[in-house]
């Protein structure tokens, strides 16, 4: 915790995107985000935005808390975007429109 704490210490939120079914099971899809301002297991900070998306089910009780969580997203491009540096101004154009480009 303290890890994520030190990576994203404005916070790391998450917002649900759509609700797929009601209790006891309760299925959505999410989004956690957050900007990387400190470093992660020794990588340096990028300042920006690490996203992810995935599913969730939360089994309820009859006082709808939560018993137990499944979280299904892909753990690979989640922590590839903590690694990987920002996308430079020279390769942010290379990859834009080549008719806007004024070559």
């Amino acid at each position: 915790m303290s890890t994520f704490l030190t990576a994203f210490p404005r916070g790391f939120a998450i917002e649900v995107l759509d609700v797929y079914g009601g209790p006891p099971r309760v299925a959505f899809k999410f989004r956690h985000w957050g900007y990387m301002e400190g470093p992660f297991k020794g990588h340096p900070p990028h300042g920006q935005r690490v996203e992810f998306f995935g599913v969730c089910v939360f089994h309820v009780d009859e006082e709808m808390k939560v018993e137990k969580a499944e979280y299904f997203y892909e753990r690979g491009n989640f922590l590839a975007s903590f690694l990987s540096a920002p996308a430079t101004a020279a390769a942010a154009s290379a990859s834009g429109c080549p008719v806007m480009r004024g070559n």
